[in-house]
């Protein structure tokens, strides 16, 4: 009888090549183990070719999942559990495997060929260079065609339902409930009956043979985590976007318009957002970037939420544009899922390269509000945020999500729609203003005097005629102004606005717990963005090492926090990780004048929190210790 053993925690990696389904198994089981109540954290990774050259290590797709009886913070950095389909899989992903790591590889493509495509001189499975490993070596692709061979499907067509017959394994092994998966499979393939079955044979068979074979001696169980109740769903961060927009868009009883052109990674917004029409939101798949947004704003200047999608190439093409909305002051949610640049760099890949560009990328003075969601499930609470601050303050505003967070998943609690303030739109109905004849005038750029918005009409109502244009406006009237001293006012005025948002933002909170001696931390570690899931599991590792480590992030990245130059100033270093080379760094020095450390990482990949917490570790230990206070009091 098969020993079963409880574990905390588990982070199993499925590789293979992008045509192995690698990505759909992941996400399975990922499913399987939120619907079980654990704790989730993922991360895909796959090549940006729509079908990348088979058996060739550029051609990798992979898939991590991490889960555990706690609170997870990241994906994992090294997989406990490696699912390889082929010897690419196996070469590109073993390096991350710990020693004593369990290998599952499928022997099928561990042919003379395969084998020397990847550089392998011997067979590694049969060579003993895997000693150090719990190997398992099994033919999942023979088994499989072996399974569904009822269906009459040709070798190639059965062979492609190994990942379901891998799946089953691994739900066997960690005790996965399998009813999800069933139900996926026969109503995914409901028109397509022999895939169907064979789909669902070789999964069931896959779990069969876990049960029966003598190979595995150990079974694994991972407990629920213990969550507040309520009801919950898998939620990556593109979808969450995608609901946080529509929420927004009823809060405000406003249509919502997308302008978008497809872009990796951030096609899933749209093809999320054309599903919710009888939500009253309409999506236009432009011929390209400036399409996209030019129809975005037309959509604002109309009364709706315009709202453009994009990646780091994008927002250069949309550059321009952003900048007409911050002269005609209209709002625009402008949402940029990051990846590896510069130009087409790497499209699958994750970095948080622009938020210099989204600082400062447009002509002229031409400030935006920032803002960038933490995790996957915070973008809904953010794509909120973003709609309230744009029709507020009649600007666009800028979210800087990333490639992690956008394909990255995890448990979502559904939120009580009702609790969600309303927005707002705050029309104008009636002239606000009259002329020298005391006759109704409606001022386009007559400003709130709290917001220093100006009023947002729409075009043809009676009386509220204006001019809009990317031509300087002239003060309140909104006509044409080259003016010297006009348009020094106007843009003071329109930096003023900005900055005046810091009202509606929170202060930022920072974590650190006084020490048993009542003393707090000399360390602090602040984030913005992706960031913060390897930074709270180091900050976590390290405390539990006895250290003090103080750890804050941010959401708000233009205008910070009002409190973030005290915060700074209360600490004796300050690291912020970043994947880039250290443009937070380079704002905060700037604006606050602190000696602020950038630990940078530009791999394409989360940053490592067993790499930041020792790097930590050894930040602490070298601080020297605090001078003598040598004053005297009075």
């Amino acid at each position: 009888m098969t020993e079963v053993r409880t574990l905390d925690r588990v982070v199993i990696r499925f590789a293979g090549d992008s045509g192995d389904g690698m990505q759909l198994t992941g996400d399975r089981f990922t499913a399987d183990s939120a619907v079980f109540g654990n704790d989730i954290s993922t991360l895909p990774n796959f090549p940006a070719e729509i079908r990348a050259p088979a058996g060739t290590l550029p051609g990798v797709s992979s898939f991590q999942l991490h889960f555990a009886n706690y609170d997870i913070m990241t994906p994992g950095d090294r997989p406990d559990v490696l699912v390889a389909m082929n010897p690419a899989a196996l070469k590109a992903n073993i390096a991350d495997v710990p020693r004593g790591g369990l290998i599952i590889a499928d022997t099928a493509d561990f042919t003379t060929r395969n084998l020397a495509k990847v550089g392998y001189a011997a067979n590694p499975l049969t060579d003993d260079s895997l000693a150090d490993y719990q190997l398992h070596a099994l033919d999942l692709t023979g088994m499989t065609v072996a399974a569904v061979k009822e269906f009459g499907l040709s070798r190639k067509d059965a062979s492609r339902a190994k990942n379901m017959f891998a799946l089953g394994l691994l739900s066997w092994l960690y005790h996965r409930p399998t009813e999800g998966t069933l139900s996926f499979l026969t109503t995914k393939f409901a028109n397509k009956p022999a895939i169907r079955d064979a789909n669902v044979t070789a999964f069931k068979t896959g779990y069969a043979f876990g049960e029966t074979t003598e190979v595995f001696a150990v079974s694994y169980e991972v407990a629920p985590a213990p969550m507040p109740s309520g009801r919950y769903r898998q939620i990556n961060g593109n979808l969450a976007l995608a609901l946080g927009l529509v929420a927004a868009a009823r809060k405000a009883d406003l249509p919502m318009f997308l302008g978008s052109y497809p872009i990796t990674p951030a096609s899933d917004i749209l093809h999320e957002l054309s599903k919710h029409k009888r939500f009253g939101i309409t999506t236009f798949q432009a011929e390209d970037e400036i399409a996209g947004v030019g129809a975005a704003l037309g959509a604002s200047f109309a009364g709706h939420i315009g709202v453009t999608t994009t990646s780091g190439p994008g927002m250069a093409l949309k550059a321009e544009t952003i900048g007409l909305g911050v002269m005609t002051e209209l709002p625009l949610v402008v949402i940029d899922v990051q990846r590896a640049g510069p130009s087409t760099g790497m499209p699958t890949k994750t970095e948080q390269a622009d938020l210099l560009q989204v600082m400062f990328g447009r002509n002229g003075e031409s400030p935006v509000p920032v803002l960038a969601p933490s995790t996957p499930a915070d973008c809904f609470d953010t794509a909120i945020e973003a709609v309230r601050i744009a029709i507020k303050y009649r600007t666009p505003v800028i979210v800087l999500s990333d490639g992690y967070i956008a394909n990255g998943a995890e448990p979502w609690q559904v939120p009580d729609v009702s609790a969600i303030p309303p927005i707002d739109p705050g029309f104008a109905t009636e002239p606000n203003a009259t002329d020298a004849a005391g006759q109704p005038l409606f001022l386009p750029y007559l400003r709130d005097e709290e917001t220093l918005a100006r009023p947002w009409a729409i075009p043809g109502a009676t009386g509220l005629q204006h001019r809009i244009g990317g031509i300087e406006k002239a003060k309140d009237t909104g006509a044409v102004s080259y003016d010297p001293a006009n348009h020094d006012e106007m843009v003071r005025t329109r930096q003023a606005k900005i900055d005046g948002i810091v009202r509606d933002i929170p202060d930022v909170e920072v974590d650190d717990p006084t020490g048993p001696d009542g003393s707090r931390a000399r360390t602090l570690v602040l984030g913005w963005g992706s960031t913060y899931g390897p930074i709270a599991a180091a900050v976590r590792r390290v405390r539990n090492t006895g250290r003090q480590v103080a750890q804050a992030h941010l959401r708000h990245l233009n205008p910070f926090p009002a409190n973030l130059g005290e915060v700074l100033r209360d600490y004796d270093r300050v690291i912020v990780p970043e994947m880039n080379l250290g443009q937070l760094a380079l704002l905060l020095r700037g604006k606050y004048l602190v000696d602020v450390h950038s630990y940078s990482r530009v791999r394409g990949l989360p940053i490592s929190l067993s790499e930041l917490a020792r790097d930590l570790e050894l930040e602490i230990d070298a601080l020297p210790e605090p001078a003598p206070f040598e004053g005297a009091f009075a």
